[in-house]
């Protein structure tokens, strides 16, 4: 009867799974942390303190129409 023998890649199937699991989920985790980190030491939004000038809107006869001119937007 023969008996078992192992490979070596065979025997560290499971170490290298875990260890292959264990890098993406760090990976993840240092993604999500740093998201996380720069959402909340965000500047606040400024309301009403910039004041920008009003645009300043093209005559209708200067404007193309038509198809092609959505296509050139």
């Amino acid at each position: 009867m023969k008996t078992k023998t192992f490979t070596p890649m065979g025997a560290l199937h499971p170490i290298l799974f875990f260890a292959g699991v264990y890098v993406v989920v760090l990976l993840f985790s240092i993604f999500i942390c740093s998201a996380l980190f720069y959402s909340c030491n965000a500047s606040p939004a400024k309301l009403g303190e910039e004041k920008s000038k009003p645009a300043i809107e093209k005559p209708a006869a200067a404007e193309p129409s038509g198809i092609s001119a959505m296509a050139l937007r």
